[in-house]
């Protein structure tokens, strides 16, 4: 399932840059990610790097979208068509 960024957030930034898919930008208000950049880092790391590094745990999973690694493997890759994603690739759902 992607992740948002709920109203706890306090506006740190520490989530953006660590975002393999430059999904998360500053909204109106607080922090924003993008649902369709949002591959919860599979391909990249084992586990959804926002909310690994948020203070505050505003980096959430959003159930209204739930998506199966497959699914979030092929949005990485029309993402990076250049990363080669043969192999056991880093994901939370391998856990």
């Amino acid at each position: 399932m992607a992740y948002k960024i709920i109203s706890d957030c306090n506006n740190c930034g520490a989530c953006e840059p660590e975002c393999p898919n430059n999904a998360i930008s500053m909204g109106d208000d607080l922090y924003v990610i993008k649902l369709e950049a949002c591959t919860e880092c599979v391909g990249f790391h084992d586990a959804p790097q926002c909310a690994a590094v948020c203070p505050v745990d505003a980096c959430v999973t959003d159930p209204a979208h739930v998506e199966t690694e497959a699914v979030l493997i092929e949005k990485a890759k029309k993402l990076h068509p250049g990363k080669d994603y043969s192999g056991k690739l880093p994901s939370h759902f391998r856990k």
